[in-house]
């Protein structure tokens, strides 16, 4: 499997990125922007969705059911040399399903995930799947 993006600089407040029929907004300005994502935060959305997407495949299989999921996840750059010194995600998922089937679940976003597996051996990554209440409320 191969993937393909194209980022153009459009002027020094920001960027495009293009791939198959989407495109998005870039935060390549020096001084950032509120209306798009920076490079290290695209980096916490991609594993995000990662992990979003790894569920969408494991859950049939695992006959797993959930009504609603969400990921917040926190990442810590490091200033020398720059790069994200760690990264911090929670998986909340709106379930009856057991505590041993969201571990379940948990295992399989770590073995399987491949923009988990591609962050995992140089960043201390680490997180947790919980349940959240039926009403939504988080």
């Amino acid at each position: 499997m191969e993937f393909h993006v194209i980022s153009r600089r459009e002027n020094e407040q920001g960027s495009t990125a293009i791939c198959k029929q989407a495109s998005l907004t870039l935060d390549t300005a020096m001084q950032g922007r509120m209306d798009a994502f920076n490079p290290a935060e695209l980096l916490l959305a991609s594993l995000s969705a990662c992990i979003i997407k790894g569920i969408e495949r494991i859950a049939p299989m695992l006959g797993f059911s959930f009504r609603r999921l969400e990921v917040h996840v926190h990442g810590v750059r490091q200033d020398v040399p720059p790069k994200m010194e760690s990264i911090h995600y929670e998986v909340r998922v709106d379930t009856t399903e057991t505590d041993q089937r969201l571990e379940l679940l948990h295992d399989n976003i770590r073995k399987y995930g491949t923009v988990y597996n591609t962050i995992a051996p140089g960043t201390e990554l680490s997180g947790r799947v919980v349940r959240i209440p039926a009403t939504g409320e988080t």
